[in-house]
């Protein structure tokens, strides 16, 4: 049985000032916040993190994509392959090919690849990084903050492709499944 999903038309509040905040910043309000809403405290922490990573990060838009794309496949979540292929495509600026490659955690550009190389790392060990992994990063260019930076997306986007596999979420953005 699937989580409910909090409906902006008929909230008051908090929760209808945290459904206007995910409009302005995502321009919709995708099932996955409507399911975040249950605990008005996890979507607002939520948008938060993904506000100011956004606006007073590091990283672009188009390597933030990327990240999410790399997270999702290893993490077969489907609901979440389907929005960053979107928002990847249509807002960031990634070719199809582009979009695909990330999934596979490849990249023409260097330094997008050693992002990618570190983010595999960090999704598929759990965390665990090896003092040659960290050497190679920062020899590719990423500073220390851009490493922090990094884990912060991985980490952001595992807790929605959890969140999403667990609530079983109805998919609302052009299907992308992680099979493909």
């Amino acid at each position: 049985m699937p989580l409910h999903t909090v409906e902006p038309e008929i909230t008051t509040g908090e929760t209808a000032t945290l459904f206007t905040a995910t409009h302005q910043a995502l321009g919709v309000v995708p099932n996955l916040a409507r399911v975040m809403a249950n605990s008005p405290p996890v979507l607002k922490g939520y948008l938060g993190a993904v506000t100011t990573l956004g606006a007073e990060g590091t990283l672009s838009a188009d390597v933030r994509e990327r990240i999410a794309l790399l997270v999702a496949q290893e993490n077969a979540s489907d609901y979440c392959l389907s929005v960053h292929a979107f928002r990847g495509t249509r807002t960031a600026g990634l070719s199809a090919a582009e979009a695909t490659r990330a999934r596979r955690g490849e990249a023409d550009d260097p330094w997008a690849a050693a992002v990618l190389d570190l983010a595999a790392v960090m999704v598929r060990d759990r965390g665990t990084v090896a003092d040659e992994q960290l050497t190679a990063a920062r020899r590719a260019g990423l500073s220390d903050g851009q490493i922090v930076e990094v884990i912060a997306h991985v980490a952001l986007n595992v807790f929605t492709n959890y969140l999403a596999t667990a609530a079983r979420i109805d998919i609302d953005w052009p299907l992308v499944r992680h099979t493909d």
